[in-house]
């Protein structure tokens, strides 16, 4: 008979496999690749739902992210309800697919002109993407808002 010192047991062990497991999980799909460029360009659709939060171009965190959709808010009342504070920025990113990047800057200004008239301004970045993407991203990155 083998007879134990640590108290526990079992689930001590069960509950360390698990963490173990799901740090090798979140790794894998942190690592996952990217699908080749022509096959998401086929298979995009504009009914397609935008990633969870888009890459920022800031090195901050984002405190809240607007994305401009069918249905969705003016980004005038979205910045009403978020939290005022003198060193927030707002960051509008626009994405593009080959070709649409006139498009994609004039929905990016558009947006910046609506989030001026709710009082705040913006920085703009306009990139080609795998997808079209209008969001709108509130942060704390260190620059000095205007």
């Amino acid at each position: 008979m083998i007879a134990s010192s640590i108290r526990g047991g079992w689930q001590t062990t069960l509950a360390d496999l698990a963490m173990i497991l799901f740090m090798v999980t979140a790794a894998a799909m942190a690592e996952r690749p990217e699908p080749d460029a022509d096959a998401a360009a086929s298979a995009a659709t504009p009914t397609e739902a935008p990633s969870p939060a888009p890459a920022l171009p800031a090195s901050g965190e984002p405190i809240a992210i607007y994305r401009a959709a069918p249905g969705a808010p003016p980004i005038g009342q979205w910045l009403a309800e978020q939290p005022r504070d003198p060193r927030q920025n707002l960051t509008i990113i626009a994405r593009h697919r080959p070709g649409g990047g006139d498009r994609a800057a004039a929905a990016a200004l558009a947006l910046a002109q609506e989030a001026r008239r709710a009082g705040r301004s913006a920085r703009i970045v306009v990139e080609p993407g795998p997808a079209e993407e209008l969001a709108a991203v509130l942060d704390f990155d260190g620059r000095q808002p205007n």
